[in-house]
């Protein structure tokens, strides 16, 4: 027993270091968002209830069957259902019925109702695949926003062991007399610079991982991390096609687009739902019913009082009707004629939402085209100037060696080297998320591999 019990709390130590220590990649976390994502969970269920109206729409098309029974006891003056005569006795009556009708013609509402019922199933599906991508393009820029949350702090830390090694040097300068107190101050103060900008950028890393984590409805912060990765700027040629042939294509398979077009179809569909208010609607019905008494009655062929059986009542006191109504729409207080207008209406805007979401999705891509650029020259501008700064900060570095440089004018050098490098991680990460979002608007999925 305790074999077995060790072994439990072995295998669930295990577990949970294994689960602690989980690395999330960027296409784990896509996909883990998408399937626990709580609005996708609401917008799959509006497309469960879109898929029951169609079923509704088809069962529209069926006739209806309907079965009542009923049995009573009078005591007292009552009229026997059978004779229709009216009787001073105790007496127990039941009646049985099937009803059925059927919608012959209805000016093709539903038909139209079938069809819109289907498109909004449609429109429903767009609707949930583009939250989907949304979500995916906002998990990629929290995750990005971590890994440079993360480089930037490693650069931090990096800055900080050089001042360490430099405090420790002016110390023994200092001590030896070589330089003067006010260098070592000066060291000091850019060292506790750094510790705070390490602070400051810890911080950081906690919120942009809380960030994430939120997106994947996460709530362990303090053991979700990601994939430890230096990402470099990926090799891409979208800046090979113009931001007008990337729209082109996007209207193509972007869902928002499907989604406004689609919720146009719906529009049309419900002007055609309201006009065919104005025809006449046609229906049939069949009825079937019958009767039982306990009462007794005169048997002409034997001369006595007899009560007929319950069984032979139900075929000698059934009945059955049938036909058929028509219904013409002659005067309605213009509520056909109006909802006929507000479904032109109807309409119109969704045209105008089309073009209006088309254009808002062109004005999207050329600013995602002009950020991927603007964002490449931001990058490599950043490099440039790090690479300045880090060749003038070694230059400095020799000149306050050998005592030809005060300490305030090296921290300064030292402050721009870590201003540089920290930009280029910032600059860098910011052109990856725009060259993955400009090729997103084009069709590419999102990966970073």
């Amino acid at each position: 027993m305790n074999f077995k019990l060790t072994a439990l709390l072995l295998l669930f130590t295990i577990s949970t270091i294994t689960a602690q220590q989980k690395k999330w990649t960027l296409e784990e976390c896509v996909v883990y968002a998408v399937e626990n994502n709580l609005t996708i969970e609401q917008y799959e269920l509006d497309l469960q209830n879109a898929m029951i109206d169609r079923s509704d729409a088809v069962g529209a098309f069926l006739p209806d069957a309907n079965a009542s029974l009923s049995a009573s006891g009078n005591t007292g003056l009552s009229f026997d259902p059978i004779t229709n005569q009216p009787v001073t006795t105790t007496i127990f009556t039941a009646n049985g019925g099937l009803q059925s009708s059927v919608l012959l013609f209805d000016g093709l509402r539903n038909i139209h109702r079938l069809n819109r019922a289907k498109l909004n199933a449609l429109a429903n599906q767009y609707r949930l695949d583009d939250l989907k991508d949304d979500i995916r393009l906002s998990v990629a820029n929290a995750y990005l926003q971590i890994l440079s949350n993360k480089e930037t702090l490693i650069v931090f830390q990096a800055q900080y062991a050089i001042t360490g090694q430099d405090l420790k040097r002016t110390t023994e300068l200092v001590n030896a007399g070589v330089v003067p107190k006010g260098d070592l101050l000066e060291v000091e103060a850019t060292a506790a610079n750094l510790e705070q900008q390490i602070v400051n950028t810890e911080n950081q890393v906690l919120i942009s991982r809380i960030n994430l984590a939120q997106l994947l409805q996460i709530t362990d912060y303090e053991n979700f991390h990601v994939a430890e990765a230096d990402y470099e700027v990926p090799p891409s040629d979208i800046l090979n096609n113009s931001a007008k042939e990337i729209f082109a294509k996007a209207l193509t398979f972007r869902n928002d687009i499907k989604l406004s077009n689609s919720y146009i179809d719906l529009a049309v569909k419900d002007l055609a739902i309201a006009k065919g208010a104005k025809y006449p609607t046609l229906g049939a019905f069949f009825n079937y019913n019958t009767r039982y008494s306990d009462q007794e009655r005169f048997n002409n062929i034997t001369g006595m009082l007899e009560a007929e059986s319950f069984g032979n009542q139900l075929w000698l006191n059934d009945g059955i009707s049938y036909g058929a109504q028509l219904n013409i729409p002659i005067f309605n207080g213009f509520s056909v004629r109006n909802n006929v207008k507000r479904a032109q209406i109807n309409v119109r805007k969704a045209e105008v939402q089309l073009e209006q979401d088309k254009l808002d999705l062109e004005t999207n891509i050329n600013q995602a085209y002009v950020d991927v650029k603007s964002f490449s020259k931001a990058y490599y501008a950043a490099q440039k100037t790090a690479d300045a700064r880090r060749l003038a900060y070694d230059y400095s570095k020799e000149r306050y060696d050998v005592g030809l440089m005060n300490a305030f004018d090296f921290s300064q050098a030292q402050s721009r080297v870590e201003d540089a490098e920290a930009e280029v991680v910032r600059t860098k990460y910011d052109y990856i998320f725009r060259i993955k979002v400009l090729e997103f608007y084009f069709g590419v999925p999102i990966d970073l591999n």
